[in-house]
């Protein structure tokens, strides 16, 4: 590895590098220069490619990572050598509107080009007659994205908001499309399909991204197996896969969801946004599925090891030591009938022991620094150091329940269920953890579930009896019983009714029964990334970067783009990549070098830069207060965003005072939620 040496000597290999990758040794070249903290801390601006006349909506490399194709609002697509900084080819697509979507068509020797618009056309170019040779009209909606995938190479597809996911094959003679998948009217709502990707280790599987909180994942081979033995002539190709069409075979599609993110969006309607996917991409191994989620953050999901969401996995406070069992199956309490794995709490009445909490004296003092930031109220960098110790220890349960305190003191968005989730794993760990155990009850109760938390205090109180009339418990008490009755009272004056019910209102109750089924059967995050902004356009996206996927990168309505550690998802870094809105962002192959794009008529390259350059004027410093401005934006409403976008600066988050103060937990008496 050359991590050691001068970034001097990255200029001076440029030219080495470019013959390397045309001549096919790229492999060696590649096991020499990663993508490493050292060249990440030094990525920095190298060229801006001038040539469109419009936003550059998309950016595609080819496989040997020698070109770099662009589309823009200007309808033309350009084919650049992006280590000269030279413009190859520039051709006007056909389309009548701005493009979306570019492709190379593997094997093809990089002769043809595809692309995908906004006038609804899906058209195929010979870049060396700069010529358009197909035109296909099917979609009735914005083509939003192309895919393809080696093991294909005379077949792509691509994404509509017609809700149609179309399948072409370049050799047949009619050079026709088909429906591979229809989401439409699911739900009696119509799904916009806005992205798609295909699995690089395994092209049999694709991931579809649309308007809602849910990402699909299909077997390729399932759906063309569905759609054999159907009997139903070429009517069934445009039901094929519609998911409210039942059954739906077995491994054909999966789902996978955030899971506090709400079905019916209430919430989100109410700040002015909605949810949208507008990115999936597999991890180079193809073992994971990353997910730019417009409206909210950027999503991690493991496709190996699979977890359910945690939304109502919460025991009864009357378990026994083995689980319920209703029906002759183990229940452990569950309330919406999801297993809880056994693995998970156990609050039984059985003696509880307390795991290890010793640490190294390197993560001891990670800890430490941590534990300062807390008490400085600095709950991002506690959040971010917790992050770190976890990372090399994973089974002390300690760091995952101060990291759930800081989540609870943050509030952005998503922190109360990434608390839940750090109480679980501490819970796991250690039964007896009783920081762990009140936080849990708290946070089920700021997620609105508020019988659950109820019934987890009571629990609570149970297991740990001195802490069971705290002014602690008995201020969470309170506002859950006030919540209790509003709620209940609110129903019953609808049926005239005065009696009080408490354990029977849960938000689950909103949600309608065929699209719970839904969320029973998706599988949720395992890393969630946050400090971008992703609410203004529909094709902002979130990549791997590296070549084992080390670092995560996403583009941001304030014009910036972020890198984050994968394992840690700690944020590394945050450079100015567009006057407006950075869109696009494509990883080289093999190299630590980044395409960009967005509002602005130019694509942006970046690379580590020589040491020489002391200056770095794309470096946004103050990465905290960057990201928390922009957790205030996507709850800013219409005219808070027109301000921020003009510059203007405005103080304070939703639930957080301009002192960066809460009143959350500010009674907790002898129940101490500070870190341990």
């Amino acid at each position: 590895m050359f991590c050691g040496e001068t970034m001097t000597a990255v200029n001076i290999t440029r030219d080495i590098l470019h013959r390397q990758i045309r001549d096919k040794r790229a492999p060696g070249f590649q096991r020499s220069y990663h993508v490493t903290d050292p060249f990440i801390k030094r990525l920095g601006l190298e060229a801006e490619l001038q040539g469109h006349t419009g936003c550059v909506n998309c950016l595609e490399w080819n496989e040997q990572g020698d070109l770099l194709a662009s589309g823009s609002d200007d309808q033309h697509a350009i084919i650049w050598d992006p280590f000269r900084h030279k413009k190859l080819t520039t051709m006007h697509t056909g389309h009548a509107a701005n493009i979306f979507s570019v492709k190379f068509l593997p094997h093809s020797g990089d002769r043809i080009l595809i692309t995908g618009a906004a006038d609804t056309k899906v058209h195929v170019h010979d870049l060396t007659v700069k010529e358009t040779i197909h035109m296909f009209s099917d979609h009735t909606n914005r083509v939003k994205r192309i895919a393809t995938a080696p093991m294909w190479p005379n077949t792509f597809w691509s994404a509509a908001e017609d809700g149609i996911i179309r399948q072409y094959d370049l050799r047949e003679s009619s050079k026709r499309s088909e429906v591979l998948i229809d989401l439409t009217e699911f739900c009696g709502q119509l799904v916009e399909a806005k992205c798609l990707a295909v699995n690089p280790r395994d092209n049999n599987y694709m991931a579809v991204g649309a308007n809602g909180p849910f990402v699909r994942l299909y077997d390729i081979r399932m759906i063309n197996n569905y759609r054999k033995s159907t009997s139903q002539g070429t009517s069934a190709a445009v039901h094929t896969f519609c998911e409210r069409q039942k059954p739906i075979p077995d491994g054909a599609g999966q789902y996978y969801v955030a899971g506090h993110l709400p079905v019916k969006l209430p919430d989100y309607n109410n700040r002015l946004r909605v949810l949208v996917a507008t990115y999936v991409t597999f991890s180079p191994d193809g073992t994971e599925l990353l997910v730019n989620m417009g409206g909210e953050q950027v999503y991690l999901f493991d496709l190996t090891f699979k977890q359910k969401p945690y939304t109502f996995l919460i025991p009864k406070k009357c378990q026994s030591s083995t689980g319920d069992v209703q029906n002759g199956k183990t229940t452990n309490g569950v309330s919406n009938g999801i297993v809880l794995p056994t693995s998970h709490i156990r609050f039984s009445g059985t003696k509880m022991r307390s795991s290890s909490t010793e640490l190294p004296a390197h993560l001891e003092k990670i800890k430490q620094q941590a534990n300062d930031a807390f008490a400085r109220q600095q709950w991002t960098q506690a959040i971010q150091l917790y992050s770190l110790g976890i990372h090399q220890a994973s089974c002390n349960a300690m760091l995952y329940g101060n990291r759930a305190a800081a989540y609870m003191k943050r509030k952005w968005d998503g922190d109360h269920y990434d608390a839940l989730k750090d109480c679980l794993k501490a819970l796991t760990l250690n039964p007896a953890h009783l920081k762990a155990h009140f936080r849990l009850a708290r946070c089920l109760f700021e997620l609105k579930y508020v019988s659950e938390a109820l019934e987890c205090l009571d629990d609570f109180k149970g297991k740990f009896p001195e802490q069971a009339h705290s002014s602690a418990c008995d201020s969470l008490d309170k506002d859950i019983k006030a919540a209790l009755f509003t709620k209940t009272e609110t129903a019953e004056d609808k049926k005239a009714n005065s009696s009080i019910r408490f354990h029977s209102f849960s938000r689950k109750e909103s949600i309608p029964e065929d699209e719970l089924v839904l969320r029973e059967r998706s599988f949720d995050y395992k890393h969630r990334y946050c400090g971008h902004c992703n609410t203004t356009t529909d094709i902002k996206e979130a990549n791997f970067f590296g070549s084992k996927g080390q670092y995560i990168v996403s583009g941001s309505d304030d014009g910036s783009f972020f890198i984050w550690e994968k394992e840690t998802t700690n944020l590394v870094r945050i450079l100015q990549g567009d006057e407006s809105i950075v869109n696009c962002l494509q990883p080289h192959p093999s190299y630590c070098f980044l395409a960009t794009s967005g509002i602005d008529a130019v694509v942006r390259l970046w690379s580590p830069r020589p040491e020489t350059e002391t200056e770095n004027g794309r470096v946004v410093e103050d990465m905290e207060s960057a990201a928390q401005a922009n957790q205030r934006r996507m709850n800013a409403d219409p005219l808070e965003v027109m301000l921020l976008n003009m510059g203007y600066r405005i103080t304070g988050l939703r639930g957080v005072g301009p002192d960066g103060s809460d009143d959350e937990d500010s009674s907790e008496g002898q129940v101490q939620c500070r870190p341990s």
